[in-house]
């Protein structure tokens, strides 16, 4: 294997286009906002290509520039469950960084992405220095902990327009996902992956919440019309 084979070995300093992109710089003193970028790295996944593995040490903490990824874990008798998808704008992985834990999930990327990341020694450092930077963090762990108990939920759900709609839902979270915007740049397999339902179901939910109002079909990916539709998903 060669050395440039992984998205480790890829990794580069980000251009000023790419810093733009990152929501928690702009919370940052002009020191504490020196040391990040003098850290920061970037690089290119490609489609099924791992981010981090379940059982790595945390090395880094992370976020989406662009693409979409996937946060997974394998379960005991091999069956793969997806706790969420991970677009434009997300940074995850802070609860491991802080304890410095293994991880205990897989991130892998469903399409062409770019990753930035920040090494596990300088988060604590901006722990221990911005204010900023922890309540950037705190609310982090705030919103993750519901969109975990959502998808708990969701997996209980037998009804799967209802699943679709709360899991396009959880995508379109503006503190987690600011990147995302109104428009979600994703193709129906790769929602019938994260939402664990075939193509041809996530098809037909599609339909149905376009009908309701709550999205637009556009090419090459999703528009929200009504977030709180979605959100309380009165379908039927």
């Amino acid at each position: 294997m060669v050395l440039d084979s992984t998205p480790f070995h890829r990794r580069r300093p980000l251009n000023p286009a790419e810093l733009e992109t990152i929501p928690w710089l702009k919370l940052l003193s002009a020191p504490e906002r020196q040391r990040a970028v003098d850290d920061l790295k970037i690089t290119d996944a490609s489609a099924g290509e791992f981010i981090c593995r379940t059982g790595r040490p945390v090395t880094y903490w992370f976020g989406v520039v662009d693409g979409l990824l996937k946060m997974s874990a394998d379960n005991a008798e091999g069956q793969t469950m997806t706790f969420t998808g991970v677009p434009p704008g997300g940074w995850f992985g802070e609860g491991t960084a802080l304890k410095r834990e293994v991880y205990r999930y897989n991130i892998q990327a469903l399409r062409k992405s770019n990753v930035a990341g920040l090494h596990v020694d300088t988060f604590h450092w901006l722990l221990d220095h911005s204010i900023g930077f922890n309540r950037f963090v705190m609310n982090q762990l705030n919103e993750r902990l519901g969109q975990f108990i959502a998808a708990r939920e969701i997996d209980r759900m037998n009804n799967p327009d209802l699943r679709v709609a709360r899991s396009l839902a959880s995508l379109f979270n503006p503190v987690l996902y600011p990147g995302v915007g109104e428009v979600l740049r994703i193709t129906q397999q790769e929602l019938a992956y994260l939402v664990g339902l075939s193509r041809q179901r996530v098809n037909e939910a599609l339909t149905t919440l376009a009908a309701q109002g709550s999205i637009r079909v556009e090419y090459g990916g999703l528009r929200v019309l009504d977030l709180a539709a979605l959100r309380s998903s009165g379908l039927g």
